[in-house]
């Protein structure tokens, strides 16, 4: 299926940061990211600032998800079911009548057109770089260290 040319490992721990943190401190998904191969961004609507403390619980949260060896798989549901149950508000106007929606285990689940990793396993150890709050903003930098994985296991969704 064609999309978006990101890094599958990088976009799947995107992916998993977006719903870590939507659970954690229910923000939603990030409303802007630009995601690379060597590090990435997010940013979140948030009312405060996330102490150093928070910011490592996230790190911390997101690499327990990723060593839980999760499946990542698609699923296509038409637009009025993914309407109800997903949020689609990023999706464009001209968005088709059946959304691909990435699922990672029963972890996450949303419309997507990039490409990801089979596994979590495959995504490597996820670090946040850096993490700051400007006028109702966080900002999260973050990195993904694939040294254990192996180029084999690396196949996209």
């Amino acid at each position: 299926m064609p999309g978006k040319e990101y890094n599958p490992a990088m976009h799947t721990a995107e992916h998993i940061l977006n719903s870590v943190m939507d659970k954690m401190y229910h923000c939603g998904r990030s409303f802007n990211s630009h995601i690379e191969s060597k590090k990435s961004k997010c940013d979140y609507r948030i009312k405060k600032g996330l102490s150093e403390k928070e910011i490592m619980a996230v790190e911390r949260t997101v690499n327990e998800i990723i060593k839980l060896n999760v499946p990542v798989g698609e699923e296509m549901v038409g637009r009025r079911e993914a309407d109800k149950k997903y949020f689609t508000g990023k999706l464009p106007d001209n968005a088709p009548e059946v959304i691909r929606i990435i699922t990672i285990g029963n972890f996450d689940a949303c419309p997507c057109i990039g490409t990801h990793v089979s596994n979590t396993s495959e995504i490597g150890s996820f670090t946040i770089t850096s993490a700051d709050f400007n006028e109702g903003v966080l900002r999260i930098r973050f990195k993904i260290d694939q040294a254990g994985v192996t180029a084999a296991s690396r196949l996209a969704v």
